[in-house]
């Protein structure tokens, strides 16, 4: 007779120790809270960038509209000579208002990329592109700032080498004005530099 031999298999299930579940769960929980603590952080940079770029606006706009609308006439004049100082009479203040325009209207153009970059924190396009413009507009406003800030000089305390008056002791309210706008150019060009430095802390954490 035949006999017949049945094989079984038998499978054993081997309960899985505590220790394993919770370094599995805790793994998958570090795993899981990562992108949102990295997208949290960069959305906070974001928002930041985005308030930066308003008080720039800010500064740019104070700077362009006080050197722009300064003139002074003094009171005493003759028939044929009158003495009077506006911004228009020195290319450099010239140059420092189409400047600072230029960094208004760009600041208002880059507003809506910032928000961009809070909707999507990750997004490394806009804020290289952000980075690199911001780095032009630090120079542009930086040599407006500094060119005007050294005719300021020279209206405050004159020169006496060259036999350039002291303007300043005259055209009061002339050389308040002037030396304001200059502060506030140099306040927005602080500001571009901080906002470059944050862009590239932003891409190298990306």
């Amino acid at each position: 007779m035949d006999s017949t031999k049945t094989n079984t298999e038998t499978t054993i299930n081997m309960p899985e120790s505590k220790s394993t579940k919770g370094k599995a769960m805790a793994y998958t929980a570090i795993t899981n809270a990562t992108p949102h603590r990295q997208g949290g952080w960069k959305r906070g940079v974001a928002i930041f960038d985005f308030i930066l770029r308003i008080c720039a606006l800010v500064a740019a706009l104070v700077a362009t509209t006080t050197m722009g609308t300064t003139d002074q006439t003094l009171p005493f004049f003759t028939q044929f000579f009158q003495f009077q100082a506006s911004y228009d009479d020195l290319p450099t203040f010239t140059f420092f208002v189409v400047a600072n325009a230029i960094a208004s209207g760009y600041l208002v153009l880059s507003l809506p990329f910032s928000i961009i970059g809070i909707v999507r924190p990750h997004a490394a396009g806009i804020k290289l592109l952000l980075l690199i413009l911001d780095t032009v507009l630090v120079a542009f406003t930086a040599a407006a700032a500094a060119s005007a800030a050294a005719i300021v000089y020279l209206a405050h305390n004159g020169n006496s080498t060259t036999n350039w008056l002291a303007i300043c002791q005259q055209f009061t309210d002339f050389c308040q004005k002037v030396s304001g706008a200059v502060v506030a150019s140099f306040i927005a060009a602080a500001i571009f530099i901080f906002l470059v430095v944050l862009s590239a802390v932003a891409l190298r954490r990306h």
